[in-house]
Formats: structure tokens, C-alpha cells, sequence
């Protein structure tokens, strides 16, 4: 891969969220000061702080056996230790170095026993942690001696252990290699249980997850820059090779690498920049989710400060809008500080810091009201983070972790606390009453932290009755990975070769029928309050046929009402049209006389388009409505008869509409009832005298009413 031409920064404090931000070398000097760094570590040793801080680590977290098989004796168990870490560097190797310790405590101490330098009376129990790791870096170092710098301060019982340890070097050396023979080893990595092999076998595969601030650079630039580096985009994460790298599937802006790579992205300008920063998927996943809950001017609450690229992630996503970020739990102002340098360097400018914690804020505090979404990422187990180290620096976990991640399993009753911890907070996140979603998401592995607690929660009803109700919602990917527990609306992986565990749920309020809904949806309210019981549906008559009357039908669902009005809409729509009178040109003369009375039965044609009220001749409009039976035609008002009846006159054909109702009418047949959907009254206008006027057919006086109508007033 071609030489980076920018200058860069040769810390991963940057990448694990810190805002202690390292001089940037010149690119000349990059090559040796990369190996200078790595020779620190993996040959010269540490500085003496950091093995003192790794037996106090250790002290904490190592394997406690029984009386008759304890060989080797640490100090009892007392207060947690206090931890000063120069920096992030130095913290990490402290953490590491003491996890290798305990993954490697039968093999030390059998060294210490067979090489006879252990028990040593001048070693009292306080300081046989640190003698166990210090062990474990000198053999790493293939029992070289340290290169102690000048800067480094001396720590007089680092120094004492380390003259003592080298002394004996050649026999320690030798036990060593007695242990691997008699357990035919070729390295000390096959001495480890099977799980802690595969475990560190899975985490050592699993792929860079990186995602882009594009507050400083555009996702173009980024592609542009990666394929001036000699970096291939390619499909699917199966594709990864060598200098590739993808997009991901779940978030848009974050990018795949393979696990070789580590070293030389941690390298290039775009991570020392903050271009580029490294971090779980896991809570990619979770800010993309709670910023997808976000809608314009709605603030939002982190519950935990947790890892401090979570929140510049999720400032990111949010791209300077009006919203604001309240985080809870920065208790001291020596880190609030620290946060503000970092935010302030990632270019984060919609971050408020709050001291309590968020069990301690109140629902109805005021200046949470606009907040709409909470991101609760509570303390959990952790079994199913990919990289331990990076879970605790990042996340602030517990050091037990280490213990529990050796073991492969939580003891029940750390885990009850852990749940009973995280169904208080994610009750208390549902008491406030101006959130509209909560987001939850965890790194274990265990039903306890994840499906269960949801449920709890949902179950307690803690919401009250006054507001709407949580329901849980699909966070808006793929619901779950495990076909198993597809139905549930959970988004769930386990831990992989591709990817950590992650258990992640939306709890939304369920929507209020009567916010937002389409006129369909209001009619289907108004109808189910009995405000619309004058409308009828569709009845099938007995003989097979149908009888055509409106009637307004809704069918309650889960989420609300779904009407199935039609008719009624149609019906409303037509009030706001003008409708149109078809005006024939051809002029006949007809004898009003023929019109004005006639015995036998008029056929009603089918209207097309019905009119407005205003479109009615003004006789119509002042006349009783018309009624299904015998009021249809009998009891409407004649029109008067005039002189110019018995004369000439130019006659306009008209059209009247009305609205859909049921009546019979007889048929020239006999005396057998027709329910038209429709009816039109066809009439005679003239042109001058009889404008405004409507000629109206009798009913047959032996004709009976078919069906009754129940509403005579339609």
C-alpha cells in the first residue's frame, strides 16, 4: 500500500475516544517512530506504573482456589484498588497485561514452584501479583532485560521484583520448557482451555468496523482517499482481502476492514484526523436506531456516558441540527472537561453535560421536555463484545469482565443484580411522559439482560393510563438473526467471526387513532362515537339480490380504525363539485298536457354524476326529501299548472340527481319493486315559463311499499 503523504498520529487514544490528542509526527520520521513504539511494548518492556497497575488489576480478577490446592498465596482481599493511567496507551497495557496474566495463572505459578523461585520470604503476599505479571512480560520479552528510559519515574517494588525475576532467569526458562513438554506445546497459546482459544481466535478474525465523521470529510472524499491509498471497495464482508475494505449493510456510513489491517489504519491521516474512527458495530447499530426515532428539534438523552465516539457518532448523525444531546453521569468536572476538548475537536458542537445520574433526573424536569427519544446502553455483562479491552475502556466496564470471560460464563448472582439494574432504569426512562421511543441495547449474551428485561418492563404498566402505551417496534434492519425468534421484533446477533454479540430494542409509544389520521380514519371515528348512525351499509336482500344503501362500516384494528366509507366520501365529494346540466340544442314541441298527468308506471334511469344541492331547480330544494316509500312520489309538491300549459313552448331536457336512497318504484311489468342505485328525474324545462319548475310522476295508487324504510327523513 503506497506511504501515506499527511502527517499523522501514532496513538490509538484518538480512535478510543480520549481528547488528549498527540502531536502529529513528520512522515520522514513515521517509519521509526512506529517501530520505536512497537519495541516498547513487545520487547522493552513498560513503564514501572503500568506493571503496578496491572498487578492491582490482577489482584482483583485472578483465579482464588481452594485452601488445600493454593500453593501460591496473594494478599487478602481488600478495598478496590485506585487506578492512575498516564494515558489511554498506558491504560490499555495495564488491563492487557493483566488479563494475560490470568489467562496464563496455572502456567506462572507452576514455573514459580518448579523453578523453586517461589515461596521467597523477602516476597510478602502483597507483592505476589505483581511477581505473577511481571513473570508473564519477561517471558514474552524471551527473558531479555528491560530498557528502562530516563522519563520513566522508578517505582522501588517494581524494581526490586524485576532483579529478583532476572536472576533466576535461567531457571525459570528452563521451567518453562519442561511445562511445554509435558504438554506437548508448541507455544504457550495451546496450554489455554479450547473456549479461550476460539474466543481469541474469533476476536483476533473479527473484522474493523470504522465509521466516517462527516463533519470533517464527505463520504466521497473518504472513498476517494482509500482508493488513492490502494484500497479496493468490494461487496460483502466474505470479500475482504488484504487492502479492501465495504460498505455496511446496517449503517451507511460505516466501513469493513479486515482484521490485518489494524496496525496500518490506526496509521493513516484519516484516523489521526478523527476522520476515520474505530469502533463495535454494536453501537453504530444503536445511534443509527435512536437517531431514526428523531424528528426536527427533538432533543434526546444518553443515559450513560458510556464510550465517548457513541456520542460524537450520534451528534454526527444529527449534522448540526436544532436537537440536543443530554448526557447524564459526568460526575467530575476534570472529565467533563475531557469530553468538551474531544466534542470540541470532532467538531461536535449539540452536546449538553449533565452531572446527575439518570435514575437521579426527574420525568418532569423542564429542561427535558423537548427531549423525545432515550439511548439507554446500561452496564452489562459483556460477554459478547469482541474485544474485552476495548469494552472496558470504551464502555467503562467492570474488570470482572476478564474473570467472567475466562470462566465463559456470569455467576447468577452478579447477573439478577445486572438485570434488576437494568429493568429500574429502563422503567424509569418510561416515566417520562414527553418521549415518544426508547432505544436498549446491551453486549450480552444472556435473556436475562435482553428479552426478559424488555418484557418486564413492558408488563409493569408504569406508563399510567393518562399517556399512550410502549409497544415494541422493529429498529428499522433486519429484524433478528436468528430464525428462531424471527417473530419477535428484536435485532439480535451472536458473537462471531464477523461480528460481536448484540442485542438491540425499540420501544415505541403506540400513535394516538385521533393524531394524524386521513379523512377516512376521522369519518371512522366520528362513526364509531354514534355521530354518524344515520348512514347505512350494504345489505344482500333475501333474494340474492342487493339493496343498495349506504352505511358506514370500520374494522378496529391493533393500531386503530380502518373505515370502509366509500360511499360516504363520494357522497361528500359531490357536495363541492357543480354539476352539470346537459342542455340539448334541438328544439321540439311537446303538449304540456301529455306531461302534466299520465297513469302509466315512468322508468328511472341511472344517473352518471350526481349534483350539488345548488344545482337543483328551486322548487327541489324546498320540497319535504324524499322517503322510500310512497313520500318518493306522493307527497311531493306538483308543479302549478300555468296557461302557458296549453300552449306551444321550447322545452329544454334537464337532469336531476339525488342522492343515493332505497326506493321501489313499479315497472311497466307489473307490479314489481326495483331498487335503482341511483335516480335521475327526468323533466321538461321551458325556455321562458317554466324555468325553475319540475314535473314529478305520480305514484300508482294500488302501488305498495316494498320495503320500509327505517329513516323516512333520507
Amino acid at each position: 500500500m503506497p506511504e501515506p503523504n499527511n502527517n499523522l498520529s501514532l496513538h490509538e487514544d484518538v480512535i478510543n475516544g480520549t481528547s488528549d490528542l498527540r502531536e502529529v509526527k513528520k512522515p520522514e520520521e513515521k517509519e521509526s517512530v512506529v517501530k520505536r513504539t512497537m519495541t516498547l511494548i513487545e520487547k522493552n518492556g513498560c513503564h514501572d506504573t503500568i506493571y503496578m497497575n496491572a498487578a492491582k488489576i490482577f489482584q482483583g480478577i485472578h483465579t482464588e482456589k481452594a485452601k488445600d490446592r493454593m500453593l501460591v498465596r496473594y494478599a487478602g482481599d481488600s478495598a478496590p484498588p485506585v487506578l492512575a493511567f498516564k494515558d489511554v496507551c498506558s491504560q490499555r497495557l495495564s488491563y492487557e497485561l493483566a488479563f494475560n496474566a490470568l489467562k496464563y495463572q496455572d502456567l506462572l505459578e507452576e514455573v514459580l514452584l518448579d523453578s523453586c523461585v517461589y515461596p521467597c520470604h523477602s516476597i510478602p503476599d502483597e507483592l505476589t501479583s505483581l511477581l505473577v505479571v511481571m513473570l508473564y512480560d519477561l517471558q514474552d520479552r524471551k527473558f531479555q532485560a528491560r530498557e528502562i528510559s530516563d522519563e520513566d519515574e522508578p517505582v522501588a517494588d517494581v524494581r526490586k521484583i524485576e532483579h529478583y525475576l532476572y536472576s533466576f532467569k535461567t531457571k525459570l526458562a528452563a521451567a518453562l520448557a519442561r511445562y511445554r513438554i509435558r504438554h506437548d506445546a508448541a507455544s504457550i497459546e495451546y496450554v489455554l482451555p479450547e473456549t479461550i482459544r476460539k474466543q481469541h481466535q474469533r476476536a483476533s478474525a473479527l473484522p474493523l468496523y470504522v465509521w466516517i465523521n462527516t463533519f470533517k470529510i464527505s463520504l466521497e472524499d473518504v472513498f476517494r482517499d482509500l482508493k488513492e491509498k490502494g484500497f479496493t471497495k468490494v461487496g460483502s464482508v466474505s470479500d475482504l482481502d488484504r487492502y479492501t475494505y465495504v460498505v455496511d449493510q446496517h449503517c451507511g456510513d460505516m466501513l469493513v476492514f479486515p482484521s490485518s489491517l489494524k496496525e496500518e489504519l490506526l496509521n493513516l491521516d484519516l484516523f489521526a484526523d478523527s476522520k476515520l474512527l474505530l469502533q463495535d458495530k454494536s453501537r453504530s447499530l444503536a445511534v443509527h436506531t435512536a437517531q431514526a426515532q428523531l424528528n426536527s428539534g427533538d432533543d434526546i438523552i444518553v443515559a450513560h456516558v458510556g464510550s465517548h465516539l457513541t456520542i460524537a457518532h450520534l451528534s454526527v448523525l444529527m449534522n448540526h441540527s436544532m436537537s440536543t444531546i443530554f448526557v447524564c453521569g459526568v460526575k467530575s468536572s476534570e472529565e467533563a472537561a475531557e469530553l468538551r476538548n474531544f466534542f470540541s475537536h470532532m467538531e461536535c458542537t449539540n452536546i449538553q453535560l449533565l452531572h446527575e445520574d439518570f435514575t437521579e433526573i426527574g420525568p418532569t424536569d423542564p429542561k427535558l421536555q423537548k427531549a423525545k427519544v432515550i439511548l439507554l446502553l446500561p452496564q452489562c455483562s459483556g460477554l459478547g463484545a469482541g474485544d474485552p479491552i476495548d469494552f472496558i475502556l470504551n464502555e467503562h466496564g467492570d474488570a470482572e469482565l476478564l474473570k467472567d470471560l475466562f470462566r465463559g460464563t456470569v455467576a447468577k448472582d452478579k447477573l439478577s443484580v445486572l438485570a434488576e439494574r437494568q429493568l429500574n432504569e429502563l422503567i424509569h426512562a418510561m416515566k417520562f411522559k414527553e418521549v415518544q421511543a426508547i432505544v436498549y441495547c446491551t453486549c450480552s449474551i444472556y435473556p436475562e439482560e435482553n428479552e426478559r428485561v424488555v418484557k418486564k418492563a413492558l408488563e409493569s404498566g408504569v406508563e399510567g393510563d393518562k399517556v399512550q402505551p410502549y409497544r415494541l417496534i422493529p429498529p428499522g434492519f433486519d429484524t433478528c438473526s436468528d430464525s428462531n425468534a424471527s417473530t419477535e421484533t428484536f435485532f439480535k446477533t451472536e458473537p462471531s467471526e464477523i461480528s460481536s454479540g448484540c442485542f438491540l430494542a425499540v420501544l415505541a409509544r403506540e400513535k394516538d387513532s385521533s393524531e394524524n389520521l386521513s379523512a377516512e380514519d376521522i369519518l371512522g371515528l366520528a362513526a364509531a362515537k354514534g355521530l354518524l348512525d344515520d348512514i347505512l351499509v350494504e345489505k344482500p336482500k333475501k333474494g340474492g339480490k342487493k339493496q343498495k344503501v349506504t352505511q358506514l362500516t370500520h374494522n378496529t384494528v391493533a393500531g386503530g380504525v380502518e373505515p370502509k366509507i366509500t360511499e360516504l366520501l363520494h357522497r361528500q365529494t359531490v357536495s363541492n363539485i357543480k354539476a352539470e346540466v346537459a342542455v340539448s340544442k334541438a328544439v321540439s314541441n311537446v303538449q304540456q298536457k301529455g306531461v302534466s298527468r299520465t297513469k302509466s308506471s315512468v322508468q328511472l334511469k341511472k344517473s352518471i354524476c350526481p349534483i350539488s344541492a345548488r344545482a337543483l331547480p328551486k322548487v327541489l330544494k324546498h320540497t319535504r326529501p324524499l322517503s322510500p316509500v310512497g313520500n318518493a312520489y306522493g307527497r311531493q309538491t306538483p308543479a302549478r299548472k300555468t296557461r302557458a300549459e296549453h300552449k306551444r313552448a321550447v322545452l329544454k331536457p334537464a337532469k336531476i340527481m339525488f342522492p343515493p336512497v332505497a326506493m321501489p318504484y313499479l315497472s311497466s311489468q307489473g307490479n314489481k319493486a326495483g331498487i335503482p342505485a341511483h335516480h335521475c328525474f327526468h323533466c321538461w324545462s321551458g325556455a321562458k315559463g317554466f324555468c325553475g319548475r319540475v314535473l314529478l310522476p305520480p305514484l300508482h295508487k294500488t302501488a305498495r311499499p316494498a320495503v320500509l324504510h327505517p329513516r323516512p327523513w333520507m
